[in-house]
């Protein structure tokens, strides 16, 4: 069975991540979509148009050293414009360690995604780290 559409485009966005390809992101990503990052500490928040997710992400890298990985663990889609990645996130940065798991429910529009609200197991562990 072929992969649904939406799950396709959720792959290649963190196989992008994964390689730190910002150009491909930029063509998966539209304009005037938001990113939703939980928690309390200097990398959460609302970044809403595509050059702030795109820092975002950047900033992400830079803050650990490249360190930042999101594994993709699976897919789910409900055929209606929405999909969830479920993601294993590791990183190191300032001699702290980061291993959680988390989603991005992820709302598609067309071929683009219009709307990234991230999710974490462990929200006082991802504060704890990015503080």
């Amino acid at each position: 069975m072929a992969e649904h559409p939406h799950a396709a485009l959720v792959r290649k966005g963190f196989e992008a991540f994964f390689r730190g390809d910002m150009d491909t992101l930029r063509g998966l990503i539209a304009a005037d979509a938001t990113h939703h990052v939980p928690g309390d500490h200097p990398l959460s928040g609302d970044f809403k148009g595509l050059d702030s997710i795109i820092e975002m992400y950047e900033r992400l890298g830079a803050e650990t050293n490249g360190t930042m990985r999101a594994e993709l663990i699976g897919i789910a889609v409900d055929g209606r414009g929405h999909a969830v990645g479920m993601a294993r996130f590791t990183a190191e940065r300032n001699g702290k360690s980061l291993d959680d798991t988390g989603c991005i429910v992820f709302r598609i529009v067309g071929d683009k995604v219009t709307d990234l609200d991230e999710c974490v197991e462990d929200i006082e562990k991802s504060n704890a780290f990015w503080s």
